[in-house]
């Protein structure tokens, strides 16, 4: 079955950085797009960033652009969501997710069938 974990998560202060992963098994990455939302208390499911299962191109949120970079290890199954110059509105649960249907430039999170459990990014001084 498929099955995504999240990993990485935790606590920092503003400016430093992180490096989230999502171990995925039962599909191979070449074969489906993969994509970072997070969700903050009180705040909606948004769209962080995605890599494309056609050609590899990665899409990002204008609000990390320039400091959040996604990429994927095929061999490794795994995924990467490199976080750089950490904000305080950064802070949310990041989740990866994919699905047959799901496409970086599609309906979003609305076509994602399979997430992981989330990891929680905690940013504040």
């Amino acid at each position: 079955q498929v099955r995504l974990v999240e990993s990485g998560g935790g606590l920092v202060q503003p400016g430093e950085s992180l490096r989230l992963s999502c171990s995925t098994s039962g599909l191979p990455l070449d074969y489906y797009s993969i994509g970072w939302f997070r969700q903050a208390p009180g705040k909606e499911r948004e769209a962080v960033s995605c890599i494309s299962r056609s050609d590899g191109s990665t899409y990002s949120t204008d609000s990390v652009k320039g400091r959040f970079t996604i990429s994927r290890d095929i061999v490794q199954n795994t995924v990467y969501l490199q976080m750089n110059r950490l904000k305080p509105e950064d802070t949310a649960v990041y989740y990866c997710a994919t699905g047959p249907d799901y496409h970086c430039t599609g309906a979003g999170s609305l076509s994602a069938d399979y997430w992981g459990q989330g990891t929680q990014v905690t940013v504040s001084s």
